[in-house]
């Protein structure tokens, strides 16, 4: 899955956080969701907006962004 045709970032939006594309929603929001126990359907029931391949590209993201954290770190 490429998560960036999915996540966008905009200045004047959401001060520039990552965003699922055409939303206000950023990829932390749906993260912390996650984190705290909904679902991915709850999600998917609370924000219609948003579709399963928009939740799987935060979490793809969030992946990634992690693996270049580590990788930085390691040098």
């Amino acid at each position: 899955m490429n998560a960036h045709s999915r996540i966008t970032t905009d200045p004047a939006i959401r001060s520039g956080k990552p965003c699922v594309k055409g939303t206000r929603i950023t990829v932390s929001d749906v993260l912390e969701y996650l984190a705290g126990g909904m679902s991915e359907g709850d999600i998917l029931t609370d924000f219609p907006e948003l579709s399963r391949e928009d939740v799987r590209a935060c979490l793809a993201f969030a992946a990634e962004r992690e693996k270049r954290i580590v990788t930085l770190g390691a040098k």
